[in-house]
C-alpha cells in the first residue's frame, strides 16, 4: 500500500491544505487500487469513475482556493450496496433487484456528499444483508484481503476488504446483528456500529429498529470523524438522540477510572482459545491505561440468545424484503435467503409478541447492567472466518457476540486486537444507549497503546495487469 493509500484522513487533509497533495491524485490512487485489487477480492462491485473524478477536481479547486465544504471534503468513501448513492444501482446482491440508476442519495449518503466526500463506488454485500458472509447470487463470492481462501465476514464485507487494501480509507456500511462489526473482526478494520437513531437512516429504515448505519476505517479516529458527519444535524432537523455529536472531542482523553466490565465469553459461548487469549492481552492493556476492570458474566442474555431473538429477524426479513419479491422470483434467491425467507413467513403474531416481550426485558436488564459499568468489552466473534465458498451450520444462526446489540439499541465497535494464527481478531467496546462518544474514547485509548496493526497481508498479483495511471 502506498503512503498516499495507507494514510489516515487527517494526513490527507493537511496535505491537500497545504497543496502537497491533491484529491484528484489521491482518487486516482484509489481507483488504480481497485483495479488491481478488486478482481483478487471482489469487495466493490460498481464504480462511478467520472462522477468521482469530477467530484474530485471540484474538490480540488475548493481546496486551492482556501475554502473547503466540509470534514471530509476529497476523502473517497465508498457505499455498501445496500445504501442509495445517486447516479449508482442499488442491487442488494440480488438478481431480483433493478438495475437503475438511483435518482437520489440516502439520507446518510447526503450527509456524506455535502462534506465534500468522493462517493465513488458501491461495496459487494450479501444478498439483502442475510449473513456473516459476503457471497451473492448477482455478484459471487467476496474473499478475506489476509487469505483468499476465507471470508472477509457479512454482510458488509465488501466495504471491509475495501478499506483493509487502501480502496479508499471509509466505508458506509450497514449492521443489523454484526454486519459492521464481524467483517470488520475478521478483515482487520475498525467498525462502528452506533446508538439506534443516531445515524438517518431514510425510507430504508426498519420500525423494529434492528439494523442502523455506521462507518468502517482503518483507524479509531477515521471512523469518530466519519460518524461526526453522518451524525451533525442539519437544516434545524431533530435528533432522536439530543446529545453533542461532535465524536473528535475528547478522543485521546483515556480510560482512566472508568467502570469497565469484561466478559470473555457471554451467554456461555465457546470462545476458540487463540481468539480468547488475545482478548485478554488487550483487556489487560486497557486495565494498564487505569480502567477499573472486573471479569463478569451477562446474565441478562442467558437464554435471549435463540428462537426469541431470530423470531424479530426472520420476521423482519421476509416482511422488508422477501414479501417485495414475486414468488416467482423466489428461485434467483440464495437459497440462503430463500430459507431465511420461508422461515419468516412461519412466524405467527403470539410468536413475534413474545420475542418483542422478551427483546423489551432484555434492553431494560442491559440498561440496569450500565447503572454499575461505563462500558463492556468482550469478544467480536467466538472464532476466526470460514472458507469460501458457503457458511457452515454452525454459523447459520445470528451471530452470539454482536447481534443483541442490535436487539437492544446499543452503540458498539470492533477494534482490531491481535493476529492469533495469523489472521486478525476484534475486541468489541459495548455501551449504553448514546455512550457512543465514551466508546470511541476508549477504542482509541486501546488502539493508541496497542500501536499500528498490520496492513491486510500482501496478495498475489500475477493475474493482475497494472492498470498504469490515470490522468
Amino acid at each position: 500500500m502506498s503512503d498516499v493509500l495507507g494514510m489516515q484522513v487527517h494526513q490527507l487533509m493537511d496535505c491537500y491544505r497545504h497543496r502537497k497533495l491533491s484529491p484528484v491524485e489521491v482518487m486516482c490512487a484509489v481507483l488504480d487500487q481497485v483495479a488491481r485489487f478488486n478482481p483478487l477480492v471482489n469487495g466493490v462491485c460498481g464504480l462511478d469513475e467520472d462522477g468521482a473524478l469530477a467530484a474530485a477536481r471540484e474538490s480540488e479547486r475548493r481546496w486551492m482556493r482556501g475554502d473547503p465544504c466540509g470534514l471530509l471534503d476529497g476523502v473517497p468513501i465508498s457505499v455498501k450496496d445496500l445504501v442509495a448513492v445517486r447516479g449508482l444501482p442499488t442491487r442488494h446482491g440480488s438478481l431480483t433487484s433493478l438495475a437503475a440508476a438511483e435518482r437520489e442519495d440516502a439520507p446518510a449518503v447526503a450527509r456524506l456528499r455535502r462534506s465534500g466526500a468522493l462517493l465513488f463506488g458501491k461495496t459487494t454485500t450479501s444478498e439483502f444483508g442475510n449473513k456473516i458472509v459476503t457471497d451473492s447470487p448477482l455478484t459471487g463470492i467476496t474473499r478475506n484481503p489476509w487469505d483468499r481462501r476465507l471470508s472477509p465476514g457479512g454482510s458488509s464485507g465488501g466495504s471491509a476488504v475495501a478499506v483493509a487494501l487502501g480502496m479508499g480509507p471509509l466505508s458506509l456500511a450497514t449492521d443489523g446483528g454484526g454486519s459492521i462489526r464481524v467483517p470488520s473482526c475478521w478483515s482487520g478494520v475498525v467498525g462502528m456500529k452506533p446508538s439506534f437513531a443516531r445515524v438517518p437512516v431514510g425510507a430504508a429504515g426498519n420500525w423494529t429498529a434492528l439494523s442502523t448505519l455506521g462507518p468502517m476505517a482503518r483507524t479509531v479516529s477515521d471512523a469518530a470523524l466519519m460518524l461526526t458527519v453522518l451524525a451533525r444535524k442539519q437544516d434545524g432537523a431533530q435528533s432522536a438522540i439530543e446529545l453533542p455529536s461532535d465524536f473528535r472531542a475528547g478522543p485521546d482523553d483515556g480510560v482512566a477510572g472508568l467502570r469497565v466490565a469484561y466478559c470473555p465469553a457471554p451467554a456461555g459461548v465457546r470462545v476458540d482459545p487463540v481468539i480468547a487469549d488475545s482478548v485478554r492481552q488487550a483487556v489487560g492493556l486497557i486495565e494498564a491505561l487505569g480502567a477499573q476492570v472486573e471479569e463478569t458474566e451477562l446474565k441478562p442474555l442467558e437464554g435471549y440468545l435463540g428462537s426469541g431473538m431470530h423470531a424479530i429477524q426472520w420476521s423482519v426479513f421476509f416482511a422488508q424484503h422477501a414479501r417485495q419479491v414475486h414468488r416467482s422470483a423466489w428461485t434467483q434467491l440464495d437459497p440462503d435467503v430463500r430459507s431465511l425467507a420461508e422461515a419468516g413467513a412461519r412466524i405467527d403474531v403470539a410468536t413475534f409478541t413474545d420475542a418483542l416481550k422478551a427483546r423489551h426485558a432484555l434492553t431494560v436488564a442491559m440498561t440496569a447492567f450500565f447503572d454499575d459499568y461505563d462500558l463492556l468489552v468482550t469478544p467480536t466473534f467466538h472464532c476466526g472466518p470460514p472458507r469460501v465458498p458457503g457458511l457452515p451450520e454452525d454459523l447459520r444462526t445470528a451471530p452470539p457476540l454482536t447481534s443483541w446489540c442490535n436487539q437492544t439499541g446499543l452503540p458498539a465497535a470492533s477494534v482490531p486486537c491481535g493476529l492469533p494464527g495469523g489472521l486478525p481478531t476484534g475486541l468489541q467496546f459495548i455501551g449504553p444507549s448514546g455512550a457512543d462518544a465514551l466508546i470511541l474514547r476508549a477504542a482509541r485509548a486501546y488502539e493508541s497503546a496497542r500501536g499500528a496493526f498490520p496492513a491486510a497481508g500482501q496478495l498475489g498479483q500475477d493475474s493482475i495487469t497494472d492498470a498504469g495511471a490515470r490522468t
